[in-house]
């Protein structure tokens, strides 16, 4: 049984930054009071919104007081081990096994613990099409540790409302839908994509 979390305690954040723009972007981060901002892109840069790649995000951030954490190497969307992908797609059952992903989730859980106000970034505005929430999101979850999703219109979701949007409620007979990434990916090399 996974320990019973008070109610008042803040929940880990997730957030896209998809259509917005640097300044509202980090709007929405000051709005939700976040002031660590993990990002779980695999490579941390943009060729659409270079103001998203990594160090000028970064420097941006810290202007602002928000402090900015790369861990996409343990949280990513696109992992490289092989082992990992099913048909050319990342399959999240096979990531969450793996102790690199494991040790991203514990990071995770002792920021929780120390009532960091922290959100996971990554590129999609809507987090039913990211791996923030049908990766992270489901294992924070099992881990009993809530999430709050900011949507790209900056409503806040439970980790249920946004899995409720993604199977539209239909769930398989064992009562979950196994997640894979949107894209085919394979195996890969380093790239530019976020996810």
């Amino acid at each position: 049984m996974l320990p019973k979390v008070p109610e008042n305690r803040r929940p880990l954040f997730t957030i896209g930054y998809g259509a917005r723009s640097l300044e509202e972007f980090i709007t929405a981060l000051k709005a939700n009071r976040i002031k660590y901002l993990l990002d779980v892109r695999s490579s941390p840069y943009s060729k659409f919104k270079p103001e998203f790649s990594r160090d000028v995000l970064q420097r941006c951030l810290e202007r602002a007081g928000i402090r900015y954490v790369f861990m996409g190497d343990v949280l990513g969307g696109q992992p490289k081990d092989p082992d990992c992908h099913t048909g050319g797609k990342v399959d999240y059952d096979k990531v969450r096994t793996q102790p690199f992903f494991r040790e991203g989730i514990e990071r995770l859980r002792k920021a929780f613990e120390q009532e960091c106000a922290a959100a996971l970034m990554c590129s999609e505005g809507r987090p039913e099409q990211c791996h923030r929430s049908k990766l992270i999101g489901e294992a924070l979850t099992a881990a009993g540790i809530p999430v709050s999703h900011i949507d790209e219109d900056g409503t806040r979701l439970t980790q249920t409302e946004v899995i409720d949007r993604l199977t539209k409620g239909q769930m398989d007979l064992f009562g979950q839908v196994p997640f894979t990434s949107r894209k085919r990916y394979g195996p890969r090399e380093d790239n530019e994509n976020g996810d």
